[in-house]
């Protein structure tokens, strides 16, 4: 019997939380080629979309991602350039809304993930999908 997949490889690298072995996602985090969730489960055949609008949920997991991401982003500033003043507002504002944007690939992924994973209590992992 193969050894068990654990839980945070499984989240780390985007893989099905009921075999933990197959790709959530076609395409990469960051390229050219646009990342997609995909409909099924290669391995396991678990559906990963649910039910029709599941991943509406994971939007409140990425806002949650985001205002983390902003106030880590803002402490870092201010850390740099000091205090938010007159003449530091808009360095504040630019640097704030370029890591939202430099993240939002990142966010739409583990957001998504973070759904599956740890506030999806219908799937469960199934260890006998990890024999070869």
């Amino acid at each position: 019997m193969a050894e068990k997949t654990s839980k945070l490889y499984a989240i780390v690298h985007a893989k099905c939380p009921h075999c933990r072995r197959g790709d959530v996602f076609t395409g990469s985090m960051y390229g050219f080629n646009i990342q997609h969730t995909k409909e099924v489960c290669s391995r396991c055949g678990q559906r990963i979309e649910i039910e029709p609008g599941y991943f509406y949920a994971a939007m409140y997991v990425s806002y949650a991602m985001n205002v983390v991401e902003m106030l880590i982003v803002s402490f870092i500033i201010y850390l740099l350039v000091g205090p938010l003043e007159d003449n530091t507002f808009w360095t504040y504002l630019i640097v704030i809304f370029a890591g939202c944007f430099i993240l939002s690939p990142f966010n739409y992924r583990y957001s998504r993930i973070i759904l599956l994973h740890i506030l999806s209590p219908n799937i469960k992992y199934k260890p006998y999908y990890d024999n070869p």
